[in-house]
Parts: structure tokens; C-alpha cells; sequence
């Protein structure tokens, strides 16, 4: 979901975004800039995935349109309840390119641990109505689809919230709001744990990661001329809530060392699983019983402890 985003980045966008900004470097440049960064950044695919095969039947598909959309605004969701009437439920919050179409295979697989999912396109994928998404829109949806996932999984000792990719930024974003309001009320954070999976310290240290790969030049200031920043590790020692970082060994596009980065920088509770073999896409079904077994650990979590060694490595036998 991130690849073709980085190698467009590495080939075509910087050297030319560079180029305008530091010879042109007019308003309406920008304006044009900032629009086409967003459009190369998000890079949502029409349609639906290629290996998409339908849903199953006991999945609820349903529209959410808040007051604070504008006209013709919502977010398309899908709702599918564990077997279990009393499971615990995840909120999903995807990548870039691909659409809940493209997400079916690890929803798919969530639901087979024991858990009910929510999942939400953000406006401007798929089925969700509205205009190219930004940083501050995605971050609203997120809020929006968790209003509606406090009324669907009314207990927060059952709730997880879960990131893969760029959604891990708007997963840590989330959460780190959910606990600065809670510390305003003077209240307890409202969800068990977050997860986040195959995700970044910051969209300017993925794109310089690029860079500095593909560049010629070196010297251009690639952070500098993102509108967009995705700063998740500004934002994760503030989420106070347990911790669940996963990453493929074998990811060619996120560098494990930015979850190990991550997970540094976190408070305790916090849990590091490690996937030998694991690509981008994939550590979720290449972590195995493990994989579950850490998604069961954070739940079982008090805010003061975490079960289990701090950083696993999953083994091949998994």
C-alpha cells in the first residue's frame, strides 16, 4: 500500500516539488504544490481491489454523515460482529491507495481471532463521499468513526484501536487526542490499547528515507516542503494507554527501526513484536499464533503492566 507512494516519491515528485518551491516560490505554486503532494501522498485507487472477492454475509455495510461534514460528505463503513456476542471490538483505520476493498484480507483475519471490526474509508476513498483527503480530514474521520464506535462496543475495556501504515499516524493521532481529553476531565482513557502496524516516526522521515535512496542530490530539504507531517513520534509518548507495535523484518518500503523508534519513545505498557519475514502487508498472517497471542496479551493489560516480554521476536515455527 506505501510502495508505490515511495518509489513515485523517489522518481518523480521531490525533484520537481524541490525545484518549484526553491525557484518559483509563489502562492499559487504552493497552493498547486500542496494539492499535488496530497494527491501523490494518498494515491486512492478507483474500484475495487484486484484480489476483492465481496463481503460475507453477517457484515453490515452502512453510511456515517456527521453534522460537521459538509453537504454530500460520509464516511462508507463496514461493521462485522465476532461470532461472540460479548467479543471485543476493533476500530480499523487503513493506509493510502487502497480502499476497504483492498483491506478485506485483514479485516478478514481480525475477525478470525475473536474480534468484532469496524472499518471506515476515509471521504474520498471508495464509498465515502468527499473531497482529496488531507492530514486534517483523515484525522477528523478517525474521531468520526470513533463516536460510532463507542455506540456499537459500549464497554472501553473492550475497545482497540488499530493503524497499518499511514493509518498508524492517524491511529496515534487518535489516541493521543483521546488522552489528552480524558486527562481534561480528569477521567480514564477510554479504549484498552492501540496498535499500530507497519507505520512511520513521521511522513518526512519516510520520505527522506526515499530520498536519500533515490536523490541525486542530497542536500534538498525534503522535510521542509511537506504540508503534510503524520508526526506520530511527537504524539506517541502522550497516548497513555498500552502499546502494541508491529513490523515485518522483511518490510522493503518502512524500515523495522521506525517502530523500533516508536516503541523507544512510548511509555509503558508497551509490547514490540518483531516478524521475521514479515513484508508490509503481510506480518499479520506471518506472525501467526504470536501475532494473536500479543493482540490477547494487550487486552488483558492493566495500564501499570504488560504481559509478556517487552520485545518478541516471532519465531519461524509460528
Amino acid at each position: 500500500m506505501f510502495s508505490n507512494l515511495m518509489s513515485r516519491l523517489g522518481r518523480r515528485w521531490l525533484p520537481l516539488l524541490c525545484m518549484a518551491v526553491l525557484i518559483v516560490g509563489l502562492p499559487v505554486s504552493c497552493g498547486v504544490l500542496k494539492y499535488t503532494e496530497r494527491e501523490l501522498l494518498f494515491r486512492i485507487e478507483p474500484g475495487n481491489a484486484g484480489w476483492y472477492r465481496g463481503l460475507p454475509q453477517d457484515v453490515q455495510e452502512f453510511d456515517i454523515k456527521p453534522a460537521s461534514f459538509k453537504a454530500g460528505q460520509s464516511l462508507h463503513a463496514w461493521w462485522w460482529p465476532a461470532a461472540r456476542r460479548d467479543a471485543p471490538s476493533i476500530l480499523y483505520l487503513h493506509g493510502v491507495r487502497w480502499n476497504l476493498t483492498g483491506q478485506a484480507f485483514r479485516i478478514e483475519q481480525l475477525r478470525a481471532m475473536g474480534y468484532s471490526v469496524l472499518a471506515i474509508d476515509y471521504r474520498g476513498f471508495g464509498q465515502s463521499k468527499g473531497d482529496l483527503p488531507s492530514e486534517a480530514s483523515v484525522y477528523e474521520d478517525a474521531r468520526v468513526a470513533w463516536e460510532r464506535f463507542t455506540k456499537m462496543q459500549p464497554d472501553a475495556n473492550k475497545r482497540l484501536i488499530y493503524g497499518h501504515s499511514l493509518g498508524g499516524a492517524v491511529a496515534i493521532d487518535l489516541a493521543a487526542d483521546l488522552a489528552a481529553q480524558a486527562k481534561k476531565d480528569h477521567g480514564v482513557v477510554p479504549v484498552r490499547g492501540l496498535v499500530i502496524e507497519s507505520t512511520f516516526t513521521s511522513l518526512g522521515d519516510a520520505v527522506a528515507q526515499v530520498a536519500d535512496s533515490n536523490l541525486p542530490v542530497k542536500w534538498l530539504p525534503v522535510r521542509w516542503l511537506l504540508s503534510q507531517k503524520f508526526d506520530s513520534i511527537d504524539k506517541i509518548v502522550d497516548i497513555n494507554m498500552p502499546l502494541l507495535v508491529v513490523h515485518g523484518l522483511a518490510d522493503p518500503f518502512m524500515p523495522s527501526r521506525f517502530s523500533q523508534q516508536l516503541f523507544n519513545a512510548a511509555n509503558e505498557p508497551k509490547h514490540l513484536l518483531l516478524v521475521p519475514g514479515g513484508t508490509h502487508n503481510n506480518s499479520m498472517s506471518q506472525g501467526g499464533t504470536q501475532y494473536r497471542q500479543a493482540l490477547d496479551g494487550l487486552m488483558k493489560t492493566k495500564p501499570t503492566q504488560m504481559a509478556g516480554p517487552a520485545v518478541t521476536r516471532v519465531s519461524r515455527e509460528s
